[in-house]
């Protein structure tokens, strides 16, 4: 969700040296991939000084930090433990910005600290962009599917409180194979074993592929290959959305609105009585569009 402002800030300064702090497995999706050219892990033991009031600084660090013209914080940081720290480098702009979205959409949310350097965002997409690699990458995955159409299932998310039930993505995923003659890929993350493992049981004999141990920039690039994914409230199903997949995500009461997929052939069904048939309907609407 903060893609659309990396991306704002790479538009705004095309020759600028950005970098993004975080967790390097998922920073990979941006890094070298139109939005930054380094990232650096969060978890770095030299960092620990960095989150501790008026806290002992790595000497390399203060230099690193220093280097930097803007810097700025999605952390969680009320007392600005994190961003005095980096102040005290010598940056000459930290922008404190609020990690949490309240009234508005996330990617609108993350976009709003930019109005102090005067880049507004209208209509911000995310949108992830694999690179050769990656795309060589899931070629060669890809070459076990046998055929086409592909369509992407992800029944599982980080909580199982926000998953549709099972049996439902089972009755599409009969429908998709059965009536439109659909490949099946099934996507399982770290915490899907049990619903992967229910979803193919109830599939039967159909044939189906799972897609696992992919790295996230790799799934990307295979998901980009899909005429469509469905999927819960989770980072595979904005994922899909981000690499341009027609998307259909199902969300529970557990899922607030800010953080719905976007996308011009995105679509959101609420879990409720007629679930089914409005995925179902969103399904049709989606069927054939073109990617992208």
């Amino acid at each position: 969700m903060t893609l659309p402002a990396i991306g704002a800030l790479r538009e705004r300064w095309p020759e600028a040296h950005i970098e993004i702090l975080g967790y390097p497995h998922i920073a990979e999706l941006a890094h070298k991939r139109h939005y930054a050219d380094a990232v650096r892990s969060i978890d770095a033991k030299a960092m620990t000084g960095f989150f501790v009031p008026h806290g002992v600084l790595d000497p390399a660090l203060m230099e690193y930090f220093g280097g930097f013209n803007v810097v700025i914080s999605y952390l969680f940081d009320p007392d600005r433990i994190f961003s005095n720290n980096v102040r005290a480098c010598g940056v000459k702009q930290v922008i404190d910005a609020s990690p949490r979205p309240e009234d508005t959409h996330a990617a609108e949310h993350y976009c709003r600290p930019l109005k102090s350097l005067a880049i507004y965002v209208e209509a911000p997409y995310p949108r992830i962009h694999p690179n050769e690699s990656d795309r060589e990458a899931a070629a060669k995955f890809l070459k076990m599917v046998g055929r086409e159409p592909l369509v992407a299932i992800h029944a599982g998310s980080g909580s199982e409180k926000k998953n549709w039930p099972v049996e439902k993505f089972a009755a599409l995923s009969r429908w998709l194979t059965d009536e439109l003659a659909a490949q099946l890929l099934i996507v399982r993350g770290e915490a899907d074993e049990r619903a992967t493992q229910k979803l193919t049981e109830l599939l039967g004999e159909r044939p189906i592929t799972v897609a696992k141990g992919l790295k996230l920039v790799e799934l990307a690039a295979v998901l980009e290959r899909c005429v469509l994914f469905l999927g819960n409230d989770s980072g595979i199903t904005h994922l899909a959305a981000a690499v341009g997949t027609p998307t259909v995500a199902v969300f529970g009461t557990a899922s607030l609105p800010i953080w719905e997929p976007l996308g011009q052939h995105t679509r959101v069904v609420q879990i409720g009585e007629q679930d089914v048939a409005n995925v179902r309907a969103a399904i049709e609407q989606l069927w054939g569009v073109p990617r992208g």
